[in-house]
């Protein structure tokens, strides 16, 4: 049984669209609440964060209500595939394995790795340039196994904690010369701390998107052309510097329509020559 943070938020539509929101039922979307700087509680028993912020546009994109709900990410694809929801809002790494499974928008940002580091730490321009540093991350993470695969040909010193909280502490300590993360985690940690800059990036070639059941392609066009919208009309980009403190890079997928629906590659993709707009969205 999945414990809420909160049983829903109603993201309500802009007054400037076609159609009212009211005329149509409401959307069901759901991520996990825990995931800061992409959802996180609020003092008042709601979530924030960057894919709140997402989904609430998508909502005023398409004229529609969508009512979120913050459940633990081990729950959330059951679910979906339950029926419970219509989409995750979660942000969902795609790889093979889960788009055998699940439909998925077009990525709506790169997930990649990145290292955070004292504000007076030298200029890392590649990850030669980390060679015989000790670098703190969490403890059983995907970062942590990077790490360790690459330590013989990096010869860095790995130190795992039990939280990524407690490894950009050691940084902050100086019991660390860096902490890898996630991109987001990193560049939020960089803004929320100071003392703290946002380093070197590693690009992993895969992208976060929003999954959908396999029937539910309409609905999933709808949202991967909402999604190019945001990204020509400035919204990621804008969304990027309030929740992540960083200017997207041009040609990065935050910021770059993807041709088709879906991601380029995997299963689900369809090749489609539609052009990206922000017309006829609502219906």
């Amino acid at each position: 049984m999945n414990r809420y943070i909160s049983s829903s938020l109603v993201l309500t539509a802009a007054l400037s669209l076609t159609v009212p929101a009211s005329a149509q039922e409401s959307l069901r979307a759901a991520l996990d609440g825990t995931f800061a700087p992409h959802a996180m509680p609020t003092m008042s028993g709601g979530v924030e964060g960057f894919n709140v912020d997402l989904v609430t546009l998508i909502g005023e994109r398409l004229g529609r209500d969508i009512e979120l709900t913050a459940a633990q990410f081990s729950g959330l694809i059951p679910a979906l595939q339950a029926g419970t929801y219509d989409f995750l809002a979660a942000p969902v790494t795609v790889n093979e394995e889960r788009a055998a499974n699940l439909l998925f928008t077009e990525g709506f940002m790169d997930t990649n790795f990145a290292f955070v580091v004292p504000d007076d730490a030298p200029d890392y321009a590649d990850l030669e340039a980390f060679r015989g540093k000790t670098i703190s991350v969490n403890r059983g993470s995907a970062y942590e196994s990077y790490l360790n695969e690459h330590a013989g040909e990096y010869g860095w010193i790995v130190e795992g904690y039990g939280t990524n909280t407690d490894a950009v502490a050691a940084v902050l300590a100086g019991r660390a010369d860096a902490n890898l993360a996630g991109a987001t985690v990193a560049a939020w940690a960089a803004k929320q701390t100071p003392g703290l800059s946002l380093s070197y990036e590693i690009d992993t070639g895969l992208v976060w998107a929003l999954s959908f059941r396999q029937d539910s392609e309409e609905m999933r066009n709808l949202v991967d052309r909402a999604i190019e919208c945001l990204k020509i009309d400035g919204s990621m980009a804008e969304l990027s510097v309030t929740w992540f403190g960083v200017e997207p890079a041009e040609g990065t997928t935050i910021v770059t329509p993807t041709p088709g629906y879906g991601v380029p590659g995997f299963p689900g993709y369809v090749e489609d020559d539609h052009e990206a707009s922000c017309e006829g969205l609502a219906s």
